[in-house]
């Protein structure tokens, strides 16, 4: 859950999960086997490009303006900012026929999917919701030398909707949460009914083409968060940000298992074939008050959660907050013997140097 979903209407009706500190994490020097890498905006999701090299990072606007997708390249630390919105574009040629158009300046990136389309070429699906709430498509050049961003188009999601996380469909098209929907009194209201009782809040919507929007069967739960989709595209794995991991099957929407894990984020494939997911701990007023942070890091403490994808048995494979070059993690990425975790609130990157998987 990002700062994002937490409205300040929430805070005497959703229990407090622990006490913690909020002052934040602004030392940049390493910690044992822990380095961050700082100069970023909230690196709320990442992705690997091809070369193994170099991660595409979405840096999520949030409290501190628009954001933008930038790339770190693992091996010397430099950062390069590939895209931050566009005056002009050529016309969308992906996605829908009814996009307007490029998004603007406004542009605040939130969950990132890197995937081949069926012709081969490598695109970028990115929710945001700078100007508008929408995934965004870009097709990923390499000219040989560096990596490039081009806009191909969008889809706008329906009319209400806060969403999250998106991945790409194997026939096309791509599955988005929603977490929740309506306006902002009925959102409030939603958020507090699934913090209290579990309520349902959103769901999954998938869009294809020819058909457009409609609702994932069996998607239904409290506050939709991260997703992924097994290699062969029947698998879903979808966090419910209130406590649990949930696998649904595509073709007939039954939740076949779930898994307890504490407010489940962002998940990535690992190359053991198990499931990152990251579990954002610390308390509701920690999250409020990460918001504001100006500099550093949000401190608030949280795992990084392998999940077996048959047996939905977990194992925690890391733990970081206070002590730590980084908190409130919402993503780790498993690349060679290193894991690269994100945040929504912070300035760094962190690299923690593990066993290979």
């Amino acid at each position: 859950m990002t700062a994002r979903t937490l409205p300040l209407a929430l805070l005497p009706l959703v229990a407090v999960l622990s006490c913690g500190s909020t002052e934040p994490i602004t030392s940049c020097d390493p910690t044992g086997g822990a380095r961050p890498y700082c100069g970023f905006q909230n690196p709320e999701d990442l992705a690997l490009l091809p070369d193994g090299r170099h991660l595409l990072v979405s840096e999520y606007g949030g409290g501190r303006g628009p954001g933008r997708i930038s790339q770190l390249d693992t091996v010397t630390g430099e950062r390069r900012v590939l895209f931050a919105g566009a005056l002009d574009a050529p016309a969308g040629v992906w996605g829908s026929p009814a996009c307007p158009g490029p998004p603007t300046r406004a542009f605040s990136p939130h969950g990132i999917h890197l995937d081949r389309r069926g012709d081969g070429r490598l695109q970028l699906l990115v929710v945001q919701h700078g100007g508008r709430e929408s995934v965004e498509m870009f097709e990923v050049l390499h000219d040989g030398t560096s990596w490039q961003l081009v806009w191909r188009g969008c889809v706008e999601a329906p009319s209400g909707s806060s969403t999250n996380d998106v991945v790409a469909l194997p026939e096309g098209g791509f599955l988005v949460t929603e977490m929740v929907s309506g306006g902002a009194v009925r959102q409030v209201f939603a958020y507090a009914m699934a913090g209290l009782f579990g309520s349902d809040t959103g769901r999954v919507l998938q869009w294809r083409p020819a058909q457009g929007f409609s609702e994932l069967p069996g998607s239904r739960g409290a506050v939709p968060n991260g997703i992924e989709l097994s290699a062969d595209g029947e698998k879903v794995f979808l966090n419910l940000t209130f406590g649990r991991v949930v696998r649904i099957d595509r073709r007939t929407g039954t939740v076949e298992a779930d898994a307890e894990i504490a407010h489940p984020d962002n998940s990535t494939w690992a190359p053991d074939g198990r499931l990152l997911v990251a579990s954002l701990g610390g308390s509701i007023r920690g999250l409020l008050a990460c918001r504001d942070i100006a500099r550093g890091a949000c401190p608030l403490p949280f795992a990084i959660v392998a999940l077996d994808p048959e047996t939905m048995a977990t194992e925690t494979v890391y733990e970081g907050g206070p002590g730590t070059p980084g908190g409130a993690g919402t993503v780790g990425l498993q690349v060679d013997g290193a894991l690269w975790i994100g945040t929504f609130a912070g300035d760094r990157l962190v690299r923690i140097a593990i066993e290979d998987g």
